[in-house]
Formats: structure tokens, C-alpha cells, sequence
């Protein structure tokens, strides 16, 4: 039997045993929630954890292959009856995958002795299903443990983000197939002409950025897509070599925590949330900023499937590090855009948690027909330099 252990803390749980009349087997099979409704609650209990902050744990048990025997099924159908009568009550066990892959979360547990949960399950689930396979039945088993929130870490090139607990997201990209498929191709024919046309203004800003301060002409900085997987995002130099980023990262630490104050733009009353006077920005710099032509080299990571037309931006590791949980849903939902619903609504102007909201509101709402017309939006924002700087 494989077994793939994550955290999970010290919650006692009752022994697993044969229920112990008809009656109680009846009462335990009808606690078994439905694949549909499984998932829904995972995405429900997400939500709950995102406000509380306390974890839950999430086991699943894969019997092996897409068609069970029957003594698979028999042996599967009686862990789950008995572990519908050890359960604790606010525990949920269900299909996660119907009649294959059977599931148990385990709600609120804490945030010591992470490993105790695993390895009891393991040991009680153990000895049942010795009992009811073969050696080579039993061999083919798989149980895993994932805990929500996860660890995200940027650092390896792997997603961070556990496709197991996010059941939904993937039936929503199953649903949309063909809209995710439209949506590609709008980017590679966006992207592939938007690079004929700019070819001369790439020559020109090159030109200019080259002429008035040392360095590069392409800025590369690893920025944050979609799951979490980290991807070498490309801009116009606008800065200095070799500046410092505490100030920004400060500024976006308070950002988050909704506690930065707006700094004025251009003499505009009204303020944005961004560093205004950063001695960072060279004088062609600014002016690329202002009008926005330093987000061009982004077409590339349109054209390389790392971002899209449309969708939210991509954050810098060190501001998904300040994220609080449901912050990170932003980019789970949605690949990375050039624009977004946040760039015509405001931009920089709206707080940070508002922009999440436009981020989730977006990814909720994607359709072909909607990334249309916020790209027609899109040209007049940028003239207009609504929240710009």
C-alpha cells in the first residue's frame, strides 16, 4: 500500500470498527456524501478556513484502477461505513472521485503534531484492508493526506498550490474548455500582431532607454502566475540598476494589510496606492510608465502561454508572501493578463482588497465576449492614464 503523508495535527479519533448493527450500517452509508456534494463542501470548508484560519486535513483513499473488483468495492464500501461511525461530527466523508477514490476531512483540527492524524489513519485503515484484499489488492492501494492552506514555495519549479484541494476549479476549467480554448487562440493572434505592429516602437523605446541610462532594455523579474508556478515576466527597463526594493516592499506589505496611505499623481486630489516619487524610475521610465508602453515585452509571455491578454497581474514572490488566504484565490482562478477588470476599473486607485475582488469577480464572470470588451476598455484607460503613475 502507497501512502503520501502531509501535516495534520493531534485530534483523537475513535478506533475504526464494524458498525454494529444494520441499522447503524444504514445510518453510516447514508453520511456518505455524493461526489458532487463532496466537492462542494471541500470548496465550502476553503472558504470557512480562509476566514478562521484553522486547518483542515483532507485523506484520500484510491482503491487502484478506474473499474473496481468487487472485493475492492466491498473492502472500500466497509471503511467508509465504519469510518461514517467513528467519525466526529463536524468530520464530512464522501466521494471524492465516485465509487474509486473515497474521501475524509477532517475540520479544525489544530496546529501541533502535524504527522499524529496520518500516521494513526494509516495503521487502522491498514489492518481493515488486510482483511479484505490480496496482497497484490492491498499493494495497489493509495492513501494521501493534504492539509489546506498549503505551503506555497516559490522556489521550486513545481505548482505549489495541491491540485487535490481545489476539485472545483479543475470541473470549472472542464466546463470551458472550448472558451479557454478561444481565449488561447485571441492571445497567440493578439500577441503575435500586436508584435508586428510594436516592432518599431520596441526600436524606439530601446532606442531611448538605452541612450539615457545604463543597463538593460528588458526588465525580467520572476512574478507569479497562475497555481502559483513562478515565470520570468518581461518589461521595458524602467529603473536604475542595481536599486534598492525595501521601500516597495514595505509599501506593499502595508498595501495588503490595507494600511498604506494613497500618494498624490500628478497633482490629482484623489491619490493612487503606489509610490508616486520613487527615485528608483529613470526620467524615460516615467514617461514609459505614465502611458503604460513598459507592459509591451508582456506580449512575448502571452505568445509563450505564461500569461494571457486579459486577467489579473502578477504579483512579485514577496507580495504573495504578505497575501492573507483568500488573497490567493486570485491567482488560482485565473491566468495573469497584460489587462484586467482591475486596469479599467480604477487601477491603482483602488485598494488592494477591492482589486482582489475585481480578480475573483473576473474569473468568476470569463468569458470570450468579456475579455473583448474590456480590451476595448483597455485603450482608453491608457490615454487617460486612470490610476497610472
Amino acid at each position: 500500500m502507497n501512502a503520501r503523508r502531509a501535516g495534520s495535527n493531534g485530534v483523537t479519533l475513535s478506533p475504526l470498527s464494524e458498525p454494529s448493527s444494520t441499522a447503524q450500517h444504514e445510518e453510516a452509508r447514508h453520511a456518505i456524501l455524493s461526489e458532487e456534494a463532496f466537492q462542494r463542501v471541500i470548496s465550502l470548508e476553503r472558504r470557512r478556513t480562509e476566514r478562521s484560519g484553522r486547518p483542515f486535513l483532507l485523506m484520500l483513499l484510491d482503491i487502484g484502477g478506474e473499474q473496481p473488483s468487487e472485493t475492492h468495492w466491498r473492502a472500500l464500501e466497509q471503511i467508509l461505513a465504519s469510518l461514517a461511525s467513528a467519525a466526529r461530527a463536524t468530520d464530512v466523508i464522501g466521494w471524492y472521485k465516485s465509487d474509486c477514490v473515497a474521501g475524509v476531512m477532517l475540520t479544525e483540527i489544530g496546529l501541533t503534531d502535524r504527522k499524529s492524524i496520518p500516521n494513526v489513519l494509516i495503521a487502522r485503515l491498514s489492518d481493515t484492508l488486510r482483511r479484505n484484499l490480496s496482497a497484490d489488492e492491498f499493494n495497489q492501494v493509495n492513501i494521501s493526506f493534504h492539509v489546506f492552506p498549503e505551503d506555497w514555495n516559490h522556489e521550486e519549479p513545481k505548482r505549489p498550490s495541491n491540485p487535490a484541494l481545489y476539485p472545483d476549479l479543475s470541473q470549472r476549467a472542464n466546463r470551458r474548455k472550448l472558451a479557454a480554448a478561444l481565449k488561447r487562440m485571441m492571445d497567440v493572434a493578439g500577441s503575435t500582431a500586436g508584435l508586428l505592429l510594436a516592432a518599431p516602437l520596441f526600436l524606439a523605446v530601446a532606442v531611448a532607454i538605452k541612450a539615457t541610462s545604463a543597463g538593460p532594455v528588458f526588465f525580467r523579474q520572476r512574478r507569479i502566475g497562475q497555481y502559483g508556478t513562478s515565470f520570468v515576466f518581461l518589461k521595458f527597463r524602467s529603473m536604475y540598476e542595481n536599486n534598492d526594493n525595501s521601500t516597495h516592499k514595505e509599501y506593499v506589505r502595508q498595501l495588503i494589510a490595507g494600511t498604506a496611505e494613497k500618494h498624490a499623481s500628478d497633482g490629482d486630489g484623489d491619490g493612487v496606492y503606489k509610490l508616486t516619487r520613487d527615485g528608483r524610475i529613470t526620467r524615460v521610465g516615467a514617461f514609459l510608465r505614465r502611458t503604460s508602453l513598459d507592459e509591451l515585452p508582456q506580449l512575448i509571455n502571452v505568445l509563450m502561454g505564461e500569461m494571457s491578454l486579459v486577467g489579473p497581474r502578477p504579483p512579485v514572490p514577496y507580495e504573495v508572501e504578505a497575501y492573507d488566504i483568500w488573497h490567493r484565490r486570485r491567482l488560482l482562478e485565473a491566468k495573469p493578463g497584460i489587462t484586467g477588470l482591475w486596469q479599467v476599473s480604477g487601477r491603482s486607485r483602488v485598494k488592494f482588497d477591492d482589486m482582489v475582488r475585481l480578480d475573483l469577480q473576473y474569473a468568476r464572470t470569463w468569458s470570450p465576449w468579456v475579455d473583448v470588451k474590456i480590451l476595448l476598455r483597455t485603450p482608453a484607460a491608457v490615454f487617460f492614464g486612470e490610476g497610472a503613475h
